[in-house]
């Protein structure tokens, strides 16, 4: 059996080496005096100096986050609306379309997603006069239209899973259905609007390619800067940025760990 853990072992350690060894280099050229973002020649923190002095980026970066808690919001309220109708109405007309409708987001192409948007945003504005132009409030409906589907996926099974005999003795005792599910399946699938949310600001913040079909000038996000930018060639910038957002997810990983572990030891004394 040890003979047999070792190719086991040595390609989980390859798979692991290709992709956390670029992310590690990437973050000790952050701290590379040069421009030239392959040739180290010494240690500094300079190109941090010049990412915060950067109002592009800062700029892109915030629009990119305010887009991300938006969508995020939005999807977990219409995908748990979307789960709640497939889960707890049986069947009902329509139920197959309204199905693949909602899973449809999951398996097409984001090129398809953003085109078909761009022409529905461009034909709403001749007919309606709304949206004028595209910016952030088409980007963030753009986002919310497939990352709804993410979520409604999450609470589904939440939901699919959950014993259902607490909300029917809370009703038995005279609770009324908004009620009951306001303080008692809530507080059941919030660990799944959570995961959702967290998926969905993530959707959002590295989507790039619909982003690209339904922005306009002046809305440009933060995956598009980069972009833009890496064609032009790496800059120790981009390395600097990327290097902060791995610390932001790592910090936020720890502590989410810590939580869990504190809920799990108070829960076993």
């Amino acid at each position: 059996m040890k003979r047999r853990r070792w190719p086991l072992l040595a390609v989980l350690g390859f798979g692991y080496a290709f992709l956390y060894v670029p992310v590690l280099l990437l973050i000790v050229y952050s701290f590379n005096e040069s421009r030239l973002v392959t040739v180290w020649s010494g240690f500094s923190v300079k190109w941090y100096g010049e990412l915060l002095a950067n109002r592009q980026l800062l700029d892109a970066a915030w629009l990119s986050v305010r887009i991300a808690a938006v969508n995020a919001t939005f999807a977990v309220i219409l995908g748990t609306l979307a789960a709640n109708a497939l889960v707890r109405h049986g069947r009902f007309r329509g139920r197959t379309g309204f199905e693949l409708l909602l899973t449809a987001p999951l398996v097409m192409p984001d090129v398809i997603i953003g085109l078909s948007l761009l022409l529905l945003f461009v034909a709403m504005q001749q007919v309606i006069g709304w949206p004028d132009g595209r910016g952030f409030t088409t980007i963030a409906i753009a986002h919310i239209t497939f990352s709804m589907a993410y979520v409604a996926v999450v609470v589904r099974a939440r939901l699919a899973q959950m014993d259902r005999s607490l909300e029917e003795a809370a009703m038995d005792l005279g609770a009324r259905p908004l009620t009951v599910y306001r303080t008692i399946t809530l507080p059941l699938i919030a660990p799944a609007l959570l995961s959702g949310w967290l998926l969905a600001f993530t959707l959002s913040l590295d989507d790039l390619v619909i982003a690209s079909f339904v922005s306009g000038p002046g809305s440009t996000t933060l995956p598009m800067v980069i972009y833009a930018s890496v064609r032009m060639g790496v800059s120790p910038q981009i390395n600097a940025l990327a290097t902060v957002i791995v610390a932001l997810v790592t910090l936020a990983v720890v502590v989410a760990a810590l939580t869990m572990r504190e809920r799990g030891e108070k829960f076993e004394v």
